[in-house]
């Protein structure tokens, strides 16, 4: 089997990038000639592991509109994703943890995802299982507090 400088006529440079490379034509290699990989095991509805569903149409529509202040503007204060600045007296959508966005830039995420893209504190969803599943988590984490709080009234 050649190597990837055979295959590309180049020479090699740090030996470790050359390991590297070659490692990485091998794994595609392999993948390509037809390694079986076996997706039945993988469970697709592990939200720990997996993007949120979109926001909920009406929680996207009652997000509050904030008007830029001068104040605001002359801070430098700049959109998160586009990284432009706010100008004076501009409309501004605000995430529930208060976050400022363009309504472009935050409209095309939300419809991705449910959460800011600064914080991930989360908008509802209109997907019932992921809204079971977040009141699951809330419930498990509430019972893991009050055993670790139990725990620590035991020894103190």
């Amino acid at each position: 089997m050649a190597s990837y400088f055979e295959e590309h006529d180049c020479e090699p440079g740090v030996p470790e990038e050359q390991y590297r490379q070659n490692a990485l034509l091998e794994l595609a290699r392999t993948l390509f000639n037809g390694m079986d990989i076996e997706l039945a095991s993988a469970d697709f509805t592990d939200w720990d592991h997996r993007l949120p569903p979109p926001a909920a149409k009406r929680a996207v529509q009652s997000l509050p509109k904030a008007i830029i202040t001068g104040a605001q503007a002359d801070k430098g204060l700049k959109c998160p994703v586009c990284l432009l600045e706010f100008e004076e007296e501009q409309t501004a959508l605000e995430m529930p943890c208060q976050h400022l966005f363009h309504s472009d830039c935050i409209l095309p995420w939300l419809g991705k995802t449910n959460s800011c893209p600064l914080c991930r504190c989360e908008l509802p969803t209109d997907n019932e299982e992921y809204e079971a599943y977040k009141k699951d988590k809330a419930r498990r984490q509430q019972q893991q507090h009050r055993l670790e709080y139990l725990h620590g009234a035991m020894y103190t």
